[in-house]
């Protein structure tokens, strides 16, 4: 679980975590595709930070680039588990 003293202790731009999950409801559901997609998850900047997912053959790089953002707060909690503090800082 990531809490709030984890989270403010990373260095802006961290990646602290990645992997692959299946669009659908079980998984991470985006648009229900049943398709493998691999997702980022990045500090921003500042005081918050977001994932970015997109199809499982693009690279690290291109997913934080131009991932979708991942948005739901299911969808969010499957992938990175985290306290109520690091929630609110999620940019949506």
């Amino acid at each position: 679980m990531l809490t709030i003293e984890k989270f403010n202790e990373m260095p802006d731009g961290e990646i602290f975590g990645k992997g692959i999950v299946t669009d659908n409801p079980e998984g991470v559901n985006m648009t229900n595709s049943g398709d493998k997609l691999k997702w980022v998850a990045k500090k921003g900047g500042g005081d918050d930070w977001a994932i970015y997912i997109h199809q499982a053959d693009s690279s690290t790089d291109y997913i934080k680039r131009y991932g979708d953002k991942v948005k739901g707060e299911s969808n969010i909690l499957k992938l990175i588990p985290c306290d109520k503090e690091v929630l609110k800082k999620y940019r949506f």
